[in-house]
């Protein structure tokens, strides 16, 4: 109810009036069943923008910190994400991607919609990474569909690193739902769930005109954290 009547009534109608976002491709969303939309990730706005323009809940999972902050600030934050229907994860690795997954699974399993980002972190610059394979392990192991979403023109309205967002409008596109019941019962190869992971993200750089990079993203903004030092 809380989700519901944040995203209809108060945060929603504000944020979709000041943005104005575009949307094509929202017919490929199912009406009702499990289903993961995979998206490029840009900024920090994503995971508020795309719950809003589909009507049915989406649940992303956000890393642990957004929910563990001090004070009115910390207190804030926990609100909005709760809000936003986001789950905390420990984003560690290790037994906490393990932890990860079963709870995606478990969301697929209650026959609601995971967002998720393939990419695992928001791109430094604008151009698309090389995806995580957890995606893939999920999705086959659930044996639902995923929907590729580009998301367009976030970074210009909140880049890495700002508070405040600059108004202008975004746009996302929805594609064609992927089937990969094909590879069902091998979500422990290692090889399937790489070439599962390389064709959505090959779809999402169709859909989003990204520069591709075959490197993971928090390898470059290792890269550059030390470099900065």
């Amino acid at each position: 109810m809380f989700y519901w009547i944040m995203k209809n009534l108060v945060i929603g109608p504000i944020l979709l009036s000041i943005f104005r976002p575009w949307v094509v491709g929202l017919e490929h969303v199912p009406k009702d069943g499990p289903v993961v939309l995979a998206s490029n990730h840009l900024s920090f706005i994503d995971s508020i923008f795309l719950p809003l323009v589909v009507d049915r809940p989406v649940v992303f999972l956000a890393k642990s910190e957004y929910f563990t902050g001090k004070g009115l600030k910390g207190w804030a934050t926990k609100v909005f994400f709760q809000a936003a229907g986001q789950l905390p994860i420990d984003r560690s690795g290790g037994k906490a991607s393990e932890a990860s997954l079963e709870t995606g699974l478990r969301v697929l399993g209650d026959g609601k919609i995971l967002g998720i980002y393939p990419e695992g972190t928001r791109s430094p610059d604008g151009k698309l990474y090389r995806g995580r394979t957890g995606v893939a392990r999920m999705v086959i192991e659930a044996g639902v569909p995923v929907i590729p979403v580009a998301m367009i023109g976030t970074e210009h309205v909140m880049p890495i690193g700002s508070r405040l967002p600059k108004v202008r409008r975004i746009g996302i596109i929805l594609g064609e739902p992927l089937d990969f019941s094909r590879f069902e019962g091998l979500e422990g190869d290692r090889f399937v769930l790489r070439s599962v992971t390389d064709e959505l993200v090959y779809d999402l750089r169709g859909l989003s005109g990204q520069e591709y990079v075959d490197v993971y993203a928090s390898s470059v903004k290792e890269k550059r954290a030390s470099q900065s030092r």
